[in-house]
């Protein structure tokens, strides 16, 4: 098992992220960078190209969190979490908001792990890191969308949002389903203490 810590994504620790996503082709579909879930550019009426570019600026901004996960210096996952104004694109939307009886402070979108890490526990290190970065910001409501995967085995190229087994281990609920295959979980984290 290797020693991983985590970092939180900012500009000291861009270069390890990109390096990252550039070893996966860009992350996802259409070479995402971890941008789906946030404001399309045409709302925020900002001239910046998609992908890299839109994403580091968002970074530089402080307008991007997520808990990178390290291997030394090397980042080999990490879980994407902010504000529902910082991550107003999710799937099933309306049908989440047909449900939804408050709104949560944060919101985990994405989570991604490195091939050449993949079944090591990156994934649960990765969530128990945007959970400690969300507690020593103040804590809230945490919400997840993860798949449902109810024991199927699943192709890890859906698994973005992580598995409802993984969020139950870091002691999220289970709310409700969202869409076909995925449920809406949540966690009230309290703030950290200071210090």
């Amino acid at each position: 098992m290797n020693e991983y810590t985590i970092r939180p994504l900012s500009a000291e620790t861009w270069d390890a992220f990109a390096a990252l996503c550039e070893k996966h082709g860009g992350m996802g579909f259409g070479e995402c960078w971890c941008t789906w879930f946030h404001p399309r550019r045409k709302d925020l009426d900002i001239e910046v190209e998609a992908g890299r570019p839109y994403k580091e600026l968002l970074v530089r901004e402080g307008k991007a969190h997520a808990a990178l996960v390290f291997a030394g210096d090397v980042a080999v996952g990490w879980c994407q979490f902010g504000s529902p104004e910082e991550l107003p694109s999710i799937f099933h939307r309306k049908e989440y908001e047909a449900d939804l009886v408050s709104p949560p402070d944060y919101r985990l979108t994405c989570i991604f792990v490195d091939r050449n890490h993949r079944r090591e526990g990156v994934a649960a290190v990765a969530v128990d890191g945007a959970v400690d970065l969300i507690a020593r910001a103040g804590g809230g409501v945490v919400e997840a969308y993860p798949q449902d995967t109810a024991g199927k085995k699943i192709s890890a190229s859906f698994l973005y949002g992580g598995t409802r087994g993984l969020f139950e281990k870091a002691g999220f609920e289970y709310e409700r389903p969202k869409g076909k295959n995925h449920c809406v979980m949540r966690k009230v984290v309290p703030a950290a203490p200071p210090g």
